[in-house]
């Protein structure tokens, strides 16, 4: 028993009990606002009156939290005046910007696109670089763990939000009508979930749902993919005789014979009258919303039909009861989404979204063009409109997608409320639907969420709480991931 208590200081004073959310939103900054700027790349204004103009975007950079006075003076600011004050504690957002009209590149300049909320003792708070000293004078708890944002006076935290894992097959029995079978692939690129749903019905016949597009014909998407023989789709299915037997009603229900064939007969699912925008949506469906973890370009394609290959093979397995049905509630088929990942669906939907910020700048320039003058970059972007947007979700907790209750005003009434509001995790599933099988404890919980701690009434077994020593990592890019493998491969070829 004297070990525990040395333990337990050793692991607070090293991991600390919130420290992931802040590890989290320090990736957020760090790695995933710059490569969202990178993805957007460039924005291309229609202007007929003066030309040919481009934006490139470069570099991002965040300042420190600080405030504007009345009198239009900036200063820093801490935590502690922004709770008093009722102000937000927040640093401004920079990304390096080029013109570039009529081929004439002019000089690159910093522009402000907006003010982001600082997580308290993250690397860009003014906290994590005091002493025990400096933050009682600043008026801080020197034992406060930080991890939370503070909106208009107020502290609010982003829940651990509790979602199933991506990119994995998911296959389990169904009782739905007709259905036997069933696979779920949710499939996430750059923060977005595209959500992917394969039936087998029990005559064979094979569909899949996605892109809100209800059950095509899972043959016509294969062959739209490039697999157009059907020996090489049979073939890429399984080698097991019996089940490439078992999917074949499929080819001879629908006899296409290639991939032209395949995306027009795919094109009749969207119900567009004009063939010729039909047959563009259709290559747009596979290419942009199909499997996008894969890739979103046409080479891309042959890889995304092996995978759904796969898929098939396991639905076809299950049948015939040579492989269990996997466990959705099974926590190796679980991750968690820290204020990193929130924080990044948020502001990829700002800047990107129907009334975005890249949306905005395009309007500007046309309305701000039509004298024949170029306006600056500074006039173009505002500000404002991005800030006001990310405080507004942040404190009222209405997030992408219509999901509610992501932000929480953090518990303060004791520490230890504290430390166990900023742990607890949220499932998105409803509290007013059964779901007994999510509710209950799972052998899989033990060491990771607490085995007893869960509150009364609707909620009971949705909300749950990490366990005292448990921490949660934050993903890794796939590239490096690649290199390690490989590096892993040669030592193993030179061993």
């Amino acid at each position: 028993m004297e070990v525990f208590p040395i333990l337990m200081k050793s692991y607070l004073q090293e991991k600390g009990l919130v420290n992931f959310q802040i590890e989290s939103f320090n990736d957020f900054v760090d790695r995933r606002i710059p490569r969202i700027i990178k993805s957007i790349g460039k924005i291309k204004p229609e202007l007929p009156e003066i030309g040919e103009l481009e934006i490139r975007l470069g570099k991002f950079e965040l300042g420190y939290p600080r405030v504007k006075e009345a009198d239009g003076s900036i200063r820093p600011i801490l935590p502690f005046e922004a709770r008093i004050r009722n102000l937000t504690y927040a640093a401004p957002m920079y990304v390096e910007m080029t013109q570039i009209l009529n081929g004439i590149e002019s000089k690159p300049m910093m522009v402000e696109i907006g003010d982001l909320p600082i997580m308290v003792k993250s690397k860009y708070c003014y906290l994590s670089k005091m002493s025990e000293k400096e933050l009682i004078e600043a008026g801080e708890d020197p034992n406060d763990p930080g991890g939370y944002f503070i909106i208009n006076g107020t502290e609010r935290i982003l829940m651990l939000v509790e979602e199933i894992a991506t990119d994995r097959i998911i296959v389990e029995k169904s009782n739905e009508g007709t259905i036997t079978e069933k696979a779920r692939i949710h499939s996430e690129k750059d923060g977005f979930i595209q959500k992917h749903l394969l039936e087998r019905k029990r005559t064979g016949e094979i569909y899949i749902t996605f892109a809100n597009v209800l059950r095509i014909p899972i043959v016509i998407i294969l062959k739209a993919l490039g697999l157009e023989k059907d020996k090489e789709l049979i073939e890429a299915i399984s080698l097991d005789e019996r089940i490439q037997e078992a999917f074949l009603v499929n080819v001879l229900e629908y006899p296409v014979k290639d991939s032209n064939e395949a995306i027009e007969e795919l094109g009749k699912f969207l119900r567009i009258p004009q063939k010729s925008i039909r047959r563009k949506q259709a290559i747009k469906m596979i290419d942009k919303y199909l499997l996008p973890h894969l890739g979103q370009e046409p080479e891309n394609r042959l890889t995304k039909a092996f995978f759904l290959a796969k898929a098939i093979e396991k639905m076809i397995r299950l049948h015939f009861g040579l492989i269990d049905e996997d466990d959705v509630d099974h926590y190796s088929n679980k991750r968690i989404k820290m204020s990193g990942d929130l924080l990044e669906l948020l502001l990829r939907s700002i800047l990107l979204g129907k009334w975005g910020l890249v949306v905005r700048m395009n309007y500007n320039y046309q309305k701000l063009t039509k004298k024949g003058k170029l306006p600056s970059l500074q006039s173009v972007v505002e500000n404002t409109i991005l800030t006001n947007q990310i405080v507004s979700a942040m404190a009222v907790g209405t997030w992408i997608g219509g999901r509610t209750g992501v932000t929480q005003r953090l518990e303060r009434s004791s520490w230890t409320k504290t430390i166990t509001h900023m742990r607890s995790v949220v499932s998105p599933l409803s509290s007013a639907q059964e779901h007994f099988e999510a509710r209950e404890l799972h052998p899989t919980h033990f060491g990771k969420l607490c085995a007893t701690q869960t509150p009364e009434g609707a909620n009971i077994g949705l909300r749950k709480y990490l366990a005292i020593s448990a921490s949660i990592t934050t993903d890794v890019d796939e590239k490096q991931l690649v290199s390690v493998i490989k590096s892993l491969k040669e030592g193993e070829n030179i061993g």
